[in-house]
């Protein structure tokens, strides 16, 4: 899986740095030469010396044929414009945009960014998630990404299979919002049995992800 990623800047360098030692494949856009030559020694990695808010710039590098977009100039607008070219004129299925002021979350999921973070870890998260999960999920953000829901779905494997609501082990700071079965949403009580291929809706902190995840596969954990 492919991701492009908009602006060299330290969010950039260390979204790639992150993403790179997960071993995806990733191509930047910068537009400060010095910039492009030292992330480019550094990471050995392609990078575009360009502007990633114009078209054909942009276009050189999602030609590429990427699956994710992240705009982290330190521009919310150019963000935006990125984000918007890459949906419209490019189909990217995910847009992800790095925001510096918390007020334009709502007018960018207005214009068609998926989603709004203002957090590196957060963005490479998702990427993450977007990429190479798909019985573990970040589905949205909020609190300026310090809180997420999370979709998991319950496998064969998995330590929640057949253990009541009341008697499975969250992590702190989680809650199960719903659980989806077979099309059907239900809204969890004590009793409820967590059967295989139930998709379970849980809010809990950015910081305790990881510990929801092995939760709910990791055969080792213990949050008592």
């Amino acid at each position: 899986m492919r991701a492009v990623i908009v602006g060299g800047g330290k969010v950039g360098y260390y979204l790639v740095k992150s993403l790179l030692e997960k071993e995806y494949e990733v191509i930047l856009i910068e537009k400060d030469a010095d910039i492009c030559n030292k992330i480019a020694n550094d990471l050995n990695i392609d990078v575009i010396h360009g502007d990633g808010s114009n078209l054909d710039e942009l276009s050189e590098a999602i030609e590429w044929k990427s699956d994710v977009v992240a705009a982290v100039t330190g521009k919310d607008e150019e963000n935006l414009i990125i984000c918007q070219m890459a949906k419209q004129s490019f189909s990217i299925k995910k847009t992800i945009a790095r925001i510096n002021n918390p007020k334009n979350r709502e007018v960018f999921k207005k214009l068609g960014v998926d989603t709004t973070v203002c957090s590196t870890d957060v963005i490479s998260k998702l990427i993450e998630n977007e990429l190479n999960s798909h019985t573990f999920r970040v589905i949205q953000t909020f609190e300026r990404g310090e809180m997420v829901l999370v979709e998991a779905i319950i496998t064969s494997d998995s330590n929640w299979i057949n253990k009541t609501i009341q008697n499975i082990n969250l992590p702190e700071e989680s809650v199960i919002v719903s659980v989806i079965r077979n099309d059907n949403v239900i809204y969890p009580r004590g009793p409820l049995v967590l059967l295989e291929n139930d998709h379970v809706i849980i809010m809990t902190n950015f910081f305790n992800e990881n510990n929801l995840k092995e939760s709910i596969f990791s055969k080792r954990c213990n949050y008592a």
